[in-house]
């Protein structure tokens, strides 16, 4: 019973992820809804408000934010995370979503060099020497991509550079047990923020759209309709993410994360029939493929980690009975010296 639990919350996320791209792109390129922005504004309400309404309900453990300092952290992700996710939705007005998951699937590059000149964490050679097939992929790719643009590219790099960054600043700034908040709990607390910066921009940089929105809602109910199935989808993005992470563990979530990449590439070209080159698949599958190995090299470099623990430990509990006995030792003289 637990297994097939454990499928149906893998398949809702899958369903889930590639669903809110796909309606992503239908919306800024097919129907012709041109404000990123304000379609990112509009999913943020959305998840601000079932964020609240899962919470409240008792499905997730209830996080409270921990004094002003945490709260300041908790804002800094925000911000990062909209600048990823609105370049994810400029960058797919301008590309297609094969060439959108292909640049996705650098972020591990992006994240293992952050993670180096932030955090000062060092990975191993093998891990570093994955993020060569990463790069490679993604040049063949671009350079063979039919429908490359500039501006979606540029967008779409800025959106995995964004993505890599709240990673690996999460990992800084949630340090403590007592700061770290589940995905659930930290969508919660950055959708306030997320949302002000967001109306802010969509008033700023897309005036238009908050008339068009109404207009195209009064006109089509189709519209309406889809759209408010995206804003679901986003939350439901983070729902799933949540529960998978919960029944399986996050190295499982990043494996399915690699596969789904592949599964949208191909569910994109079926629906939109966006042209691709043989060269540029073979491009993103030289990407798909070190990422595959960055995961493994990540995974074996934990594992080794975990083994000079373990065995540190046991010299350590060795040496400590060694005193012990040797301490034991200088009593027992001691007390022979005595009776002597």
């Amino acid at each position: 019973m637990a297994s097939v639990y454990t499928l149906s919350v893998i398949a809702a996320w899958y369903f889930s992820n590639i669903g809110v791209i796909l309606l992503n792109k239908y919306l800024l390129s097919v129907y012709g809804f041109r404000y990123p922005i304000f379609l990112t504004m509009m999913h943020m309400v959305m998840c601000a408000f079932l964020s609240m309404t899962v919470r409240a309900s008792g499905i997730v453990p209830k996080q409270a934010i921990k004094g002003r300092k945490h709260a300041i952290k908790i804002a800094v992700l925000a911000v990062v995370f909209v600048a990823s996710v609105v370049g994810g939705n400029i960058s797919l007005r301008f590309i297609p979503v094969s060439f959108n998951q292909a640049i996705g699937a650098t972020t591990p590059f992006f994240t293992a060099l952050l993670s180096l000149f932030i955090m000062r964490h060092k990975e191993s050679t093998q891990t570093y020497m994955t993020l060569i097939p990463i790069v490679l992929g993604i040049m063949i790719a671009s350079k063979a991509e039919p429908l490359f643009h500039p501006v979606g590219f540029v967008a779409c790099f800025s959106a995995t550079f964004a993505r890599a960054l709240k990673s690996v600043l999460q990992g800084l700034l949630l340090t403590s047990d007592n700061e770290k908040l589940d995905s659930l709990n930290l969508l919660m607390y950055m959708s306030p923020v997320a949302l002000f910066v967001l109306v802010a921009s969509a008033n700023i940089m897309e005036p238009d759209a908050f008339g068009v929105f109404y207009q195209n809602c009064l006109d089509s109910p189709q519209f309406f309709f889809t759209l408010t199935l995206n804003c679901v989808l986003a939350f439901s993005v983070n729902l799933t993410n949540f529960l998978v992470t919960k029944c399986t563990s996050p190295l499982t979530l990043q494996v399915l994360g690699n596969a789904k990449g592949a599964v949208a590439v191909v569910v994109s070209i079926i629906l939109f029939r966006n042209p691709v080159s043989g060269i540029g698949m073979v491009g993103y599958g030289i990407t798909i493929a070190g990422v595959v190995a960055y995961s493994e090299a990540k995974k074996r470099g934990k594992e080794a980690a975990a083994k000079r623990m373990g065995r540190g430990a046991s010299s350590g509990v060795l040496e400590l009975l060694g005193n012990e006995g040797e301490a034991d030792r200088q009593r027992s003289g001691s007390k022979l010296s005595q009776m002597a």
